[in-house]
């Protein structure tokens, strides 16, 4: 139990496995890769959206606007693509449009001094606005084959965009693991000040992080578009709060300097994994957003009672420790005594 409280990420891959495990046992067709690769498939937006919400979330701030910067680069994707522009261009279009937002929502936050999840909350309604209003709040329709090629899939069921999302995966997680620079959004989230005395760039950390978080969310915007071949005028909303609750399931700490992008993956992949499994089961859609935030706050309840229980062992244990044994007490551990100076 011990180990399951301390490594969040065995937690969530132990509740998929468990899920995915009452699936097969009511229905032994689902047991194949085909219902892992649809999983994935339906995962790779809010798996992108959770690995971003981490690199802000480490850095004790959190981003409310990615769902409206993911619809904004979806827009911009498919306008420069109806434009007339080729694919790479277009693409190349949505992550600087994506990058622009998460650097001006980092300007807000690190510059200007504005508490996170007031300026983000401003700037979800800035792009959702802006978005509307770059189409008149028509759908983008008409998309070309060569982008909803790249959601078609190539190899044991993964598309091209899907091992572009593992790439994205691994690279995030080795570089926050393994680097210095990784370190430093740890090093932020957890103590800003004592960061600033090692010599931490704690501004530039968290201007990254938020950059960072929108150019993954403009990837996000590309795959939906590719996935969906339209674009509609609500694309990514409610995305946030998903992401966020991703990241929790996968043991992120909303207090900085805890978590890993594992963990906000597994817990992407379980939130997706609910929602599927409740399609498979021909439940209606309106159920969907209902169970998952019952599964979240039933995890996040029993999650902080365990932790509660936990703590209040280890306290126990360490005080334990000075208090006297009774008379003929046995395998009690005491400290040795020590020896009086002899004049």
């Amino acid at each position: 139990m011990k180990k399951l409280l301390r490594n969040r990420e065995l937690s969530a891959l132990l509740a998929i496995v468990a899920l995915f495990a009452v699936l097969v046992a009511l229905n032994h067709s689902y047991f194949s890769l085909q219902t892992l690769s649809m999983i994935f498939t339906s995962a790779q937006i809010l798996i992108l959206l959770a690995v971003g919400a981490t690199m802000v979330m480490l850095t004790r701030n959190i981003d409310v606007s990615v769902g409206s910067t993911v619809g904004l680069c979806a827009i911009a994707v498919g306008v420069a693509l109806n434009s007339g522009y080729g694919l790479p261009a277009a693409m190349l279009f949505a992550l600087l449009i994506g990058a622009i937002a998460g650097f001006f929502n980092g300007v807000l936050v690190v510059w200007l001094r504005i508490p996170a999840i007031v300026a983000t909350l401003g700037t979800l309604g800035l792009y959702r606005g802006g978005m509307l209003l770059w189409t008149g709040g028509k759908w983008i329709e008409g998309l070309p084959a060569s982008l909803k090629a790249l959601s078609e899939p190539v190899a044991i069921g993964v598309s091209p965009l899907g091992f572009l999302v593992l790439i994205v995966v691994a690279i995030a997680a080795w570089m926050l693991a393994r680097t210095a620079f990784g370190r430093d959004f740890y090093a932020v989230g957890d103590n800003l000040a004592a960061a600033r005395q090692l010599g931490v760039a704690v501004n530039r950390t968290r201007l990254l992080a938020f950059t960072f978080n929108g150019m993954l969310a403009a990837i996000a915007g590309i795959i939906f578009a590719s996935q969906i071949g339209f674009v509609p005028n609500q694309t990514g909303s409610g995305l946030e709060m998903k992401a966020i609750a991703a990241c929790v399931l996968g043991g992120i700490s909303l207090l900085g300097g805890t978590g890993t992008v594992i963990g906000a993956f597994l817990g992407a992949f379980f939130l997706t994994q609910i929602d599927t499994v409740l399609v498979l089961f021909k439940l209606p859609a309106w159920w969907n957003d209902f169970i998952a935030g019952l599964v979240l706050l039933g995890v996040l309840v029993l999650d902080g009672r365990l932790r509660q229980a936990l703590a209040r062992h280890q306290r126990a244990q360490k005080y334990s420790r000075f208090v006297p044994p009774l008379p003929g007490a046995k395998n009690v551990r005491q400290f040795p005594r020590k020896k009086k100076d002899v004049a």
